[in-house]
């Protein structure tokens, strides 16, 4: 019997981008279950809950025909991963800067966790610029969003922004 190949995807999806769901759904295809690991890094400033930024995630992938599970986690990546009886880290890539970043991770990844193997996926090249960062700051400033997330994102984040109020106001 051979043993199922377990990948995860972290990230801190806030919220969770056009660019996410591209690795999601080619990340899918390479493993028999994936496993969305949903984190918070508290130097990203949220915009959403751990709760609320699971069930975007959850009801984004709904419609992918894959084995996929959203886990919450607040440990290293490595334990978690072992925790998911993982062999594989799946991380997308946009641009240069992010594989100087992504490179240094996985180098210690691999020290930490031999095991595991961190496998790296190009972002489509016309999702490439998109950044959750950036899709919070522009719809901050009252800027469209609807290109960078589906539309049911596009409406929690904007009624977000009503509820916190857009920068440059008052």
């Amino acid at each position: 019997m051979s043993r199922q190949r377990i990948g995860v995807y972290p990230g801190t999806f806030d919220p969770i981008t056009l660019g996410h769901m591209d690795i999601i759904r080619r990340g899918a295809k390479l493993v028999d279950r994936l496993v969305i690991g949903v984190t918070t890094n508290i130097a990203k400033s949220p915009m959403f809950s751990d709760e609320e930024r699971l069930e975007m995630v959850r009801r984004e992938c709904a419609d992918i025909d894959s084995d996929i599970l959203v886990v919450g986690f607040n440990s290293l990546l490595m334990d978690f991963a072992e925790s998911q009886g993982a062999s594989v880290i799946i991380r997308g890539l946009r641009a240069v800067a992010d594989f100087e970043y992504e490179y240094q991770m996985a180098g210690m990844n691999q020290q930490i966790n031999g095991r595991v193997e961190t496998v790296f996926l190009m972002a489509d090249v016309s999702l490439q610029p998109i950044a959750s960062r950036l899709v919070k700051e522009i719809a901050l400033y009252g800027g469209p969003i609807r290109k960078f997330v589906s539309p049911a994102i596009c409406a929690q984040v904007e009624a977000r922004v009503a509820q916190i109020g857009r920068k440059g106001e008052g």
